[in-house]
């Protein structure tokens, strides 16, 4: 599962030819959750509350760049990597 992001210990993962919606990894210490890009609600999984908001402030900054990483997935391209959170 290729990383396309690391900020303050949260790890953000998006598989190859993933199913839909278009969706996201998250880890951090151990828990994992999966995000839909589109509306940022968690489809499964959870993260601890602060880590949880980093990852939505972080994904709504980057919305256009995680469906162009999920359209190369689907199309087995490489992943381009997207900026931390600051």
């Amino acid at each position: 599962m290729p990383q396309i992001s690391r900020f303050f210990g949260i790890v953000i993962y998006m598989y190859f030819n993933d199913h839909a919606p278009p969706h996201f990894h998250a880890e951090y210490a151990g828990d994992e959750a999966v995000y839909t890009i589109e509306t940022l609600e968690t489809l499964r999984g959870q993260l601890p509350r602060r880590a949880h908001s980093m990852v939505v402030e972080w994904a709504s900054l980057n919305r256009y760049e995680l469906m162009d990483n999920w359209h190369r997935a689907r199309r087995m391209e490489a992943l381009e990597q997207i900026d931390p959170l600051d």
